[in-house]
């Protein structure tokens, strides 16, 4: 009499599936649960600039109103170097569950795309945008010892010195660096780049009347404006600030086509779940729009202009092309 015997393998392989599926049932619940408990700790947040600058100032200001409404604390990580490519590798890098956020810029998601033939990370493809920051336009500034009080005299000035004058800037690829570049292209005088880890170094420098002038937001120079100690000539911009109308545009000085808006925003990993990256959204956009961060950002000279993360995904597209040509056309390079 035969024995039967048994296909193991056969029911083995329906186990298997079964296991498999379950694995990948109990995944999804365990990720439901993560995204649903967000955030269930501390979140880091890494600004691209030196502490003390103008963006680390606005970045600490927003996020103390998130942490706050979110009952978790907010880690500022200031990840100078490069043009803001240190930080932004740094996030490409980090997990994507949004617990590591940066403050990307108009150089890091846009300019950088150009200016670096071996740029490290895609500015498209590798992060997730969340909102838009805030916007602003460089102010022309001089030293008080400065015999310019026009862009049209600084400009003369520059012509008189054999060896040009210097600008300092908040770092290669930056828009204080592009803005030298460009007017030293359009008006044929000599520029000498001298670029800086961040604002505050560069703008303490500069007080110290060792560069001969430089573009920056006016957050970063408003104490030496009021004190006396630095002297705005020009707004690089399409029009003037409301809060500054006597300050002429570069246009207006003479000089059209010296301009750069230049934009700061939120962003996770590439990846990172969209309940998440809603979440953030939500309440950054509702720090932003709260009438004690407007009342803080708006005297300084900064433009709130936050939205979707389709906004900012839209705005960094067009970007890439318009300020791509703008790098091009200036000839600017890293080691400049």
């Amino acid at each position: 009499m035969m024995t039967a015997m048994f296909d193991f393998k056969r029911l083995r392989d329906p186990l298997a599936a079964l296991g498999g599926s379950v694995l990948l049932a109990v995944a999804a619940m365990v990720s439901a649960q993560a995204q649903s408990d967000f955030p269930s700790r501390p979140i880091t947040l890494l600004v691209p600039f030196a502490a003390g600058g103008s963006s680390d100032v606005v970045m600490r200001l927003v996020s103390a109103k998130v942490a706050e409404s979110i009952k978790q604390t907010i880690l500022i990580e200031n990840r100078p170097g490069g043009g803001g490519n240190v930080a932004a590798l740094a996030l490409k890098n980090a997990p994507a569950d949004g617990y590591t956020l940066m403050m990307g810029h108009t150089g890091t998601h846009a300019i950088n795309a150009t200016l670096y033939p071996d740029l490290k990370f895609d500015p498209i493809k590798d992060f997730q945008p969340i909102t838009a920051l805030i916007s602003f336009n460089n102010l022309l500034n001089v030293p008080e010892a400065s015999p310019a009080k026009t862009a049209a005299e600084l400009v003369a000035f520059a012509k008189s010195k054999p060896d040009g004058l210097t600008y300092a800037s908040q770092g290669v690829g930056t828009g204080g660096h592009l803005l030298g570049v460009i007017l030293a292209k359009q008006t044929g005088i000599k520029l000498v780049h001298v670029p800086y880890r961040g604002v505050a170094p560069a703008v303490t420098d500069m007080v110290a009347g060792r560069v001969d002038m430089m573009f920056s937001a006016y957050l970063s120079v408003s104490p030496h404006i009021k004190s006396g100690k630095l002297r705005m000539l020009a707004i690089a911009g399409a029009q003037r600030h409301p809060e500054f109308p006597e300050v002429p545009t570069m246009a207006e000085a003479g000089f059209p086509g010296v301009e750069m808006e230049q934009w700061f925003g939120l962003f996770a990993p590439s990846g990172t779940p969209d309940p998440i990256v809603r979440r953030l959204n939500r309440e950054f956009v509702a720090a932003l729009q709260s009438d004690d961060v407007k009342k803080m950002l708006q005297p300084q000279g900064s433009i709130i202009i936050p939205g979707t993360p389709e906004d900012l995904t839209a705005r960094i597209a067009r970007d890439v092309v318009a300020l791509g040509k703008v790098v091009k056309e200036s000839g600017a390079t890293p080691t400049e």
